[in-house]
């Protein structure tokens, strides 16, 4: 629930800081706090030996994830940059869909019909909102 709570805020603030600047400026700097806060944390934690321990594998799916991240954060940047936030958010809610089907297809995750129906009411609902004409 706080990692919902957050990421509302996030896109709310994020709304508010696009409004004068490139979206790209905007991710780019809340990018820099990301990578100081997580090191930070990592160092805090005393983890930074792990680092070291790491294969290659295991590097090649994080700096992936890392990559898809980015176009992630870019693409909803520019999404919140010329439009609402209320509904250019909820195209990324619309996330949970794919995570479903990837988990089930590359992960051989057994998905109930119950995660089906939510996750078809979910998406149902964002795209509703996402298509939702703006009020006058």
């Amino acid at each position: 629930m706080l990692a919902a709570v957050s990421a509302a805020v996030v896109v709310t603030l994020s709304k508010v800081g696009v409004k004068n600047i490139e979206s790209s400026v905007a991710f780019a700097i809340q990018s820099v706090l990301i990578v100081g806060v997580a090191w930070g944390v990592v160092a805090w934690q005393g983890h930074l030996g792990q680092v070291a321990e790491i294969d290659r594998r295991t590097w090649l799916f994080l700096v992936a994830a890392g990559i898809i991240t980015c176009a992630s954060s870019l693409f909803s940047f520019q999404a919140l940059k010329l439009g609402q936030a209320s509904q250019t958010s909820s195209f990324d809610k619309i996330s949970l869909v794919f995570s479903i089907v990837l988990a089930a297809v590359f992960l051989k995750e057994k998905i109930t019909w119950q995660v089906w129906l939510g996750a078809a009411l979910m998406g149902g609902g964002a795209l509703l909102i996402a298509f939702t004409k703006a009020p006058k």
